[in-house]
């Protein structure tokens, strides 16, 4: 078990740029530690870039970090050295079938802990020393134990493949390129690594990119899914006591109903009961017909009230007294009627109100809309008619081209005083407000513009950021440079990175809340894409940085 120890320990006290052990070990601020000369010459080497990072974790540093040496460290890696130096081997420091054996031991072979790419060879630690201790082999290139040494190899001379063929795209060695490879384009491997790097390093720059913006779009999807949450816990909370309220307001009806046929029902009664002392003589079919109307007057069944009551209604002639005339009772027949039409028109009223319900809460959004469309061909569906509203435009920009062209001028134009004008940027906005799915593009020369939507009531009087396109929460801004973009919105910026393009498109989904710019090339490349919510509607605009430049909204097929 001791050596299993010392063999943790090796790795965990060896220099990852020439992975021996550390030598005048020191820690730069990152944490990582190294040879104080190994990380010296790659430090001096990055002087030439003017930019310091650590080769492990690639974080920069600036200034170039002061090295100091760690004393800790250095008493550690001696002692190390000492204990791994006298260790036994233990059985499970021999080599088995999946590992790589030293290239040196013989009998049963130890593990290997590094392979050297000069030397074409893998060692144990005890083999592995003279790497460490003898000059001339400390510049050889120890890297971790590999199976595929071979590999570097020519196959046909039986040497060190050290230089690379561009014109094959290979690994050769000095004798292929005075045999099959002469007259080809060749560089030393190391050459081609250093070339290779550098786009290696381009390449992550530009994932790392991605996945900054897909962090970003992460964000936006997890905002989204509190808001749809948020959204649905309001509306049932508030559907709930509006409905409530509704059934509050028929069981009230309900009750001023029965209420108000019982204060009849009680009041016609009682007439009926004072003629009844008078008619004495024909008390007895009184008390029967009473008594039928009574039991058919509580009957629940309306069909089998309805059907009932024609045999019921009719009384024989008074004989006793002609002046008091016995009517078909039909009081409360017409409450019920009505009670029943009024039941019919709120069904009718509620079936049609549910249906629109339904189909209101199957519309919402609750996913984000798609991108929109990828392709040039796609996007001009969406393609719309822009024009410049003059009564907006500063007075240097003289508008063209029936209001489609904005040039910066010197001279103060002939525009009439107008509280929507720009009075101090050189900007000017559409005379369209855009909704839904809209695309249009922008074709712009000169120094640098501004290409932006903004809502209708942004700031237009006065020197005032408020009034800058994309400085404020009322506007979205791609400016445009020769040599770069930027994105602009509520004073916060972003470099984008993209093929220069003098003409720019722009879509934008009102609805799902997406604005994207396109670099107009070959093919068309996404700029830039915002994904939020708009509360208005927008109008697109530019500002014109410097006197000569133009923006034009081109007429689209």
């Amino acid at each position: 078990m001791a050596q299993k120890g010392v063999q943790l320990d090796r790795e965990t006290f060896s220099c990852s740029i020439c992975l021996g052990y550390l030598k005048d070990p020191v820690t730069i601020p990152c944490g990582h530690s190294y040879c104080m000369n190994c990380i010296k010459i790659h430090f001096d080497e990055e002087d030439k870039k003017g930019i310091h990072r650590c080769p492990q974790c690639r974080k920069t540093f600036i200034p170039r970090p002061v090295l100091e040496k760690n004393i800790l460290l250095a008493v550690l890696v001696e002692q190390l050295k000492k204990t791994g130096l006298q260790a036994s081997p233990a059985d499970h420091c021999f080599a088995g079938p999946e590992d790589v054996a030293c290239d040196v031991c013989t009998g049963r072979k130890l593990k290997a802990i590094k392979s050297c790419l000069v030397c074409c060879a893998s060692y144990c630690e005890k083999h592995l020393q003279p790497h460490y201790d003898a000059a001339p082999l400390k510049k050889h290139k120890l890297v971790a134990p590999s199976k595929k040494l071979q590999e570097n190899i020519c196959s046909r001379h039986d040497e060190v493949m050290k230089i690379f063929c561009r014109t094959d795209q290979q690994s050769i060695c000095y004798l292929c390129l005075m045999d099959e490879h002469q007259g080809h384009e060749t560089v030393p491997a190391a050459a081609e690594r250093t070339e290779k790097q550098k786009e290696l390093e381009v390449r992550r720059l530009n994932i790392q990119q991605r996945i900054q913006d897909r962090e970003k779009d992460g964000k936006l999807l997890q905002q989204e899914v509190e808001a749809i949450n948020g959204s649905a816990d309001k509306a049932v909370e508030d559907s709930e006591k509006i409905l409530t309220e509704l059934i509050r307001l028929i069981q009230k009806g309900s009750s001023d109903v029965k209420q108000q046929v019982r204060s009849q029902q009680e009041t016609e009664v009682s007439r009926v009961k004072e003629l009844q002392e008078k008619l004495e003589q024909e008390i007895a079919e009184l008390k029967r017909k009473d008594a039928e109307l009574e039991q058919l007057s509580h009957t629940e069944d309306h069909n089998q009230f309805l059907h009932n009551y024609p045999s019921l209604s009719a009384l024989s002639e008074s004989t006793h007294s002609s002046s008091i005339n016995i009517r078909p009772l039909r009081y409360f027949e017409d409450v019920t009627a009505a009670v029943s039409e009024t039941r019919d028109k709120l069904q009718d009223i509620l079936r049609e109100e549910w249906t629109n319900i339904s189909l209101t809460v199957t519309e919402v959004d609750v996913l984000l809309s798609p991108p929109g469309p990828k392709t040039r061909a796609g996007l001009l569906k969406y393609s719309c008619k822009i024009t410049l509203d003059p009564n907006t435009a500063h007075r240097h920009l003289l508008l063209s081209e029936g209001n489609r062209k904005a040039i910066r001028k010197t001279q103060t134009q002939s525009h009439s005083g107008h509280p929507d004008r720009f009075t101090h940027w050189c900007q000017v906005l559409s005379r369209e407000s855009l909704t839904g799915r809209c695309y249009w593009e922008v074709e712009w020369r000169g120094e640098g513009i501004h290409i932006a939507v903004a809502y209708k009531d942004i700031s237009r009087a006065g020197n005032s950021d408020e009034c800058v396109f994309g400085h404020n929460d009322k506007s979205w801004s791609l400016r445009c440079d020769a040599n770069s973009y930027i994105f602009w919105h509520n004073k916060v910026y972003s470099n984008i990175y993209g093929p220069r393009s003098s003409r720019v498109g722009v879509y934008l989904d009102h609805r799902a809340g997406i604005l994207s710019f396109y670099s107009v090339s070959e093919p068309m490349t996404l700029l830039h894409r915002v994904q939020t919510t708009f509360t208005q509607s927008l109008y697109a605009g530019v500002y014109l940085l410097d006197p000569g430049v133009s923006a034009e909204f081109i007429k689209l097929k």
